[in-house]
């Protein structure tokens, strides 16, 4: 399932490593695509949406969508 999230203080390529390394701890299968200018990360995940959410959440981002 493809989903996407709005994801503030993204700001680095630190940032998209830290969220990258989070939802693959979650979900190694996971395909991930990160846009710092549109603050977006898209996940390709049979995991559900809360949990990505909360994997993000945990490294410090806030999720607004």
């Amino acid at each position: 399932m493809n989903q996407i999230f709005t994801v503030e203080g993204m700001t680095c390529g630190h940032c998209e490593k830290a969220v990258t390394k989070a939802l693959l701890a979650l979900d190694a299968q996971a395909k991930i695509v990160i846009n710092r200018t549109l603050n977006t990360v898209q996940v390709a995940s049979e995991k559900p949406r809360e949990a990505l959410e909360q994997a993000i959440a945990e490294e410090g981002y806030r999720v607004t969508a």
